[in-house]
């Protein structure tokens, strides 16, 4: 199948590229390198250099590629810089994908897997686990930008026939993150161990997030080809933090809450299959709430892959675990050379 994958270049959407590929697809990346990365980019892919905001540079691309499926993940994704410019945000997320959506129209793609946002598209969640019928109430313009595009999906699926595919992520963690960014606390909390520097919690640490290890988000997108059409979506839910070799520091509660921040977030994912990386239960596996239970107090209990921690407790998972020998993270080798931003 031919694919064109959008935001290629980053984190999560190179190793969509990389799955693609692997599965046999021919695959070519458009990325104006914002935020993505050149050194991500496989080479097995063509690559486009261009900005999803500009319609011009978009035609030829399509033309000259005519891919059957469209994998949109460029993305403007930081919620601090959204409440800084939430013009600019909404030109790259909510214009720049209007722009897709319509090469997409006039270039006759059979189908468009779009990237969502799971948390921040909800907001303060109401109850526990997330599923997709939980009301949206975003608390940062990239929550409301992001599932804004997803009604933009449901009307050119409607109007113009173009099958559609909403993945709403989670926290996702893995090979390629930035350890330096304000999104990822597992990049960040790993890197400043490395480092010798204390992760630094927001707030009070007893916050709880679902996260996912980037090879289920890249396996999923593939599971995505030939499912899920209309409003489906699937959520990959990782369990803990593991402390890197050689780091001896807990995080220390000295910031303040993030503005905007939900304090708590578990997803109810369905059950695309395990993952040695996080994964430990399918859907239809995770533990039923007792009858009458409070929700809320069994969050923990019924999130799908094992128990949602917060960053303290994960730091004291990690003590208890300390005299076990940390798995590697095994990745295939990098190619050298990839999205205009990255999901």
């Amino acid at each position: 199948m031919k694919i064109l994958v959008t935001g290629g270049a980053g984190f999560i959407g190179s190793h969509v590229v990389d799955a693609y590929l692997a599965a046999g697809h021919d695959v070519a990346v458009v990325d104006n390198l914002a935020s993505g990365v050149r050194a991500n980019l496989n080479p097995a892919a063509r690559f486009h250099h261009a900005d999803i905001r500009d319609p011009a540079a978009l035609g030829p691309i399509f033309e000259a590629e005519r891919p059957e499926l469209v994998n949109h993940h460029a993305a403007q994704a930081s919620v601090k810089l959204s409440m800084q410019d939430p013009a600019s945000d909404a030109m790259v997320n909510v214009i720049g994908s209007l722009n897709v959506l319509e090469a997409c129209r006039r270039f006759g793609v059979r189908k468009l897997i779009y990237a969502g946002t799971g948390g921040a598209a909800v907001g303060e969640p109401r109850y526990l686990p997330v599923d997709e019928d939980h009301p949206v109430e975003p608390l940062s313009p990239y929550g409301a930008n992001k599932h804004a595009v997803e009604h933009y999906c449901d009307l050119y699926r409607a109007n113009w026939n173009l099958d559609t595919t909403i993945l709403r992520y989670s926290n996702i963690y893995g090979p390629r993150q930035d350890p330096f960014g304000e999104a990822g606390v597992i990049a960040v909390f790993a890197g400043r161990m490395l480092a010798g520097k204390e992760p630094i919690v927001n707030g009070t640490g007893e916050q709880e997030r679902d996260y996912v290890y980037v090879g289920d988000v890249a396996r999923a997108n593939v599971h995505a080809l030939d499912g899920g059409g209309g409003r489906h979506r699937r959520r990959r839910l990782g369990q803990r933090t593991v402390r890197p070799p050689g780091a001896d520091h807990r995080p220390r509660q000295a910031a303040p809450p993030r503005p905007r921040a939900a304090r708590r977030g578990v997803q109810n994912p369905p059950d695309l299959g395990a993952s040695p990386r996080g994964a430990r239960l399918g859907a239809r596996d995770r533990p039923r709430p007792r009858p009458g239970a409070d929700r809320r107090r069994d969050a923990g209990r019924l999130t799908s892959w094992g128990r949602a921690i917060s960053p303290i407790e994960a730091s004291r998972t990690s003590s208890r675990r300390s005299d076990r020998r940390p798995r590697r993270v095994r990745t295939a080798p990098d190619p050298i050379v990839p999205d205009p931003t990255d999901a």
